[in-house]
């Protein structure tokens, strides 16, 4: 999916969420707006006791206004966020202890069968040593913390039986509201709180007016945050399911790990002010893993403000794993490519809800479908598509459907601009009582299925072309749609999302993202039971679980199977346990085949995928692991060439002096490669293993490349005489003479091997002119 129809993944209440907004969108609704002030943390005059009370002097020394002063941040960044005037903003800039103002932005989410597809059956046996109980047990001592759009602590995936007491270590809190009693945590839901002041500040005061539903509280109304915790950390939940679909066990990835909830999102979208206190107070609360499922566009590190939080989280040992966003496959399309940042995009399950359109010529195709309702029967009925010049009639947009013209009948709508769920809502309400929804060449063959309100089948593009080539052809075009409930073994799969954001990364070129991927299409998590599953005003249906596409759903994936190593490995760094998930990840489907992607049926490659899909059970014990310490980042901000300034705002360190850089940003100890040959031919990269295996281990190097580029690994044999034994290699990378590749991309590979363990990192090549 393309950044226009974004919102296509997401049902119509979340709507405002998912307009693609980049980081560069300004906050403007009043003459006041909120402002992001980054403060030099080590010029605090004497003669205040704390930074808070320095920052606030700081503002009454350019407003008088009260109450200006939104948050003042202590961990994830140095500073405040304050409603300011444009002629505040230029006072506190004259300031010596200002080192820079930043507008507030906006960010948008990225909206059982996983926890089998990944080898996380409760019936694990033993994993390398690690026995699954053992496993369990450890985490829960293992926090993770989402921030999102809240929590439904009802939900049966929050239930606290069996757990022990909480961690004596955690600081957390369940703040009340009018809706939210602390009562409602326990030993599984330790915390709940929530952070609107950077959104009530941008909507004048008045959101809350607008939507007389959302409450100042800790719950969520929207179903996103509730879908993404349960899926990273959810307590097992038998018989669930979505309306008789996807009936099972759900369960998330980290069944024995403690959730902490952060409600960071509201009906206009996620805050950088209200995102920024909330992962300052995750960390000062000592979460472990901190899961982000939302994003914006592409911005230098340090004016991302989940970039700079992250930051802080990772040199505090806090493993940050966010969405990849929903900008697929359009290329170049990332959010959250920040290198201490766990990107993750999204592929498909082994499991699908099949549905079937029969048209009058007896032709029958197979779709998608979570439709539940009586159906529309076995008599075919008039079948109608409308494509002009310049209407909107084929979209099925609102207020655009003739009743005349559908009424009774099945409408082909064509996806894309509004949400697929909303598109059928159109039809019923035009009379119509069936719909077949037509992927487009930017959908592909991907297939969502959706709770539609009326009888409703989704196809992929190739099919969608027969079909409406039928309607124009035939004079009398009719069809009967069915369901089929849910199948499983599907193959093949993974397939990548179409919709998953891809690279290459424009923020740092030599820096490969997305790092890998997870299960994100048609995902069974709990739900809010304060809006329908289609998320439409006018789905009156209650669910305790609902079924959800996006990188949002694979994001908390990655958190939770993230909270398993940490519990297996408590010693380990985020940048370890990131390393574990890349090398081990697979790139094969489950008819053994290269993956594939959805977005054009070819094949796919690492800037679709990364690494490769996730493997939890392998990444336990990856043999080797790239750790990165925080002063390699810091050595890598300096090769940015960033100010010092610059630098400072993201390591929040005031003796910065980048006196230690690489060469090449991607001389940083990367578990992936990107090699971009500008006017250079040779390129030369330096890595660094650390064996997290058994004593005496030897491993070989295996290549793989495009003709165009010849790679030279040296040495080609690491011995590790003793587990924790770090040993650098170097690969040369020569682009051949005569090879004229400008604009195009290649892909390779780089495997460290023996008998028990690959560790395989992926090779991206590209070729630029400066």
């Amino acid at each position: 999916m393309g950044s226009s129809s974004m919102a296509g993944i997401w049902p119509l209440a979340v709507l405002p969420l998912l307009l693609s907004l980049s980081l560069s969108l300004s906050i403007s609704t009043t003459a006041k707006q909120t402002y992001i002030v980054h403060m030099k943390h080590n010029t605090k005059p004497d003669s205040f006791p704390t930074h808070h009370d320095w920052y606030a002097a700081s503002l009454q020394s350019v407003t008088s206004t009260p109450d200006s002063l939104l948050y003042t941040y202590t961990n994830a960044f140095d500073g405040f966020a304050a409603s300011l005037s444009d002629e505040e903003v230029e006072f506190l800039k004259q300031s010596q202890s200002v080192v820079d103002v930043y507008e507030d932005t906006l960010y948008s989410l990225h909206t059982t069968r996983t926890p089998a597809f990944l080898g996380l059956n409760t019936d694990l046996g033993l994993l390398d040593g690690h026995h699954a109980m053992g496993i369990n047990q450890s985490s829960n001592d293992v926090i993770v913390g989402v921030l999102d759009t809240g929590i439904w602590p009802e939900s049966k995936s929050f239930y606290d039986s069996g757990m022990p007491e909480i961690p004596t270590r955690w600081k957390g809190e369940c703040e009340s509201g009018p809706d939210f009693s602390p009562k409602l945590c326990n030993k599984k839901l330790i915390g709940a709180r929530y952070f609107s002041k950077g959104y009530h500040m941008a909507s004048g005061g008045r959101s809350f007016l607008k939507k007389p539903k959302e409450t100042e509280s800790p719950r969520d109304q929207d179903g996103h945050g509730t879908h993404t915790a349960s899926t990273a950390a959810g307590s097992q939940v038998a018989n669930a399911s979505l309306l008789g679909y996807a009936s099972g066990t759900a369960r998330g990835m980290a069944t024995s790990a403690r959730v902490a909830s952060y409600k960071v999102c509201w009906v206009a979208g996620c805050f950088g002010s209200d995102i920024l206190a909330g992962m300052d107070r995750a960390i000062e609360d000592g979460v472990d893993v901190m899961s982000l499922s939302l994003g914006g566009g592409s911005a230098p590190y340090y004016r991302d403000t989940i970039a700079i939080g992250a930051f802080t989280a990772m040199e505090r040992g806090i493993f940050v794993s966010c969405s990849a966003g929903n900008s697929g496959p359009n290329i170049a399309s990332l959010a959250n490519v920040a290198p201490w940042i766990m990107t993750v995009g999204a592929g498909t399950l082994d499991r699908d809800f099949p549905a079937y359109a029969v048209m009058g010529n007896k032709k029958r195709f197979a779709g998608v479908s979570l439709y539940s309702g009586a159906g529309m029967g076995k008599k075919p009925v008039g079948l109608v598509y409308k494509k002009g010049s310049n209407s909107t009639c084929n979209l099925c947009m609102p207020g655009s459907l003739e009743p005349q013209l559908v009424r009774g009948k099945v409408v082909i709508c064509d996806r894309g601009i509004n949400p697929r769920v909303e598109k059928g809502a159109v039809v019923r309400d035009a009379g119509g009582v069936g719909m077949i929804l037509a992927n487009t060449a930017e959908s592909g063959e991907e297939l969502v299925a959706d709770s539609h309100l009326l009888p409703a089948v989704a196809v992929g593009r190739k099919v969608g072309d027969v079909i409406r080539e039928y309607v124009k052809s035939d004079p009398n075009p009719t069809a009967v749609l069915s369901f089929g409930g849910t199948v499983l073994d599907v193959r093949p799969s993974p397939v990548v999302a179409a919709f998953s954001s891809r690279g290459p990364n424009l923020v740092t070129r030599e820096i490969l993202k997305p790092d890998l991927i997870g299960p994100g299409v048609n995902i069974l998590a709990a739900w809010s039971e304060t809006i329908g599953p289609t998320g439409l005003e006018t789905d009156t249906r209650k669910t305790q679980f609902n079924i959800m596409s996006g990188t949002s759903m694979s994001c908390p994936h990655i958190s939770g199977v993230a909270a398993l190593l940490k519990a297996a490995h408590p010693t380990w760094s985020p940048s370890a346990i990131k390393s574990a998930l890349m090398t081990t990840a697979y790139v094969s489907d489950n008819t053994n085949s290269p993956l594939q992607d959805a977005a054009g049926g070819a094949l796919s490659n690492p800037w679709a995928h990364g690494s490769g899909h996730v493997d939890p059970q392998k990444a336990l014990s990856p043999g080797l692991v790239y750790d990165i310490s925080t002063d390699e980042y810091v050595a890598f901000l300096c090769s940015l060439d960033y100010t010092i300034e610059h630098v400072q705002a993201i390591v929040k360190r005031p003796n910065i002096t980048c006196s230690r850089k690489f060469n090449n940003p991607g001389n940083l100890n990367y578990p992936s490669f990107s090699v971009v040959f500008t006017n250079n031919r040779v390129v030369r990269y330096t890595r660094e293993l650390t064996n997290v295996g058994a004593a005496g281990s030897i491993y070989e190097v295996a290549v793989t490349g495009p003709q165009a580029v010849q790679v030279t690994v040296k040495p080609s044999k690491l011995v590790f005489k003793n587990v924790g034994d770090k040993l650098r290699y170097t690969v040369t990378f020569v682009a051949r003479k005569g090879a004229s590749l400008t604009g195009r991309s290649e892909f390779g590979a780089i495997v460290w091997r023996n008998a028990q363990h690959q560790v395989r990192s992926p090779v991206a090549f590209s070729w630029t002119q400066l």
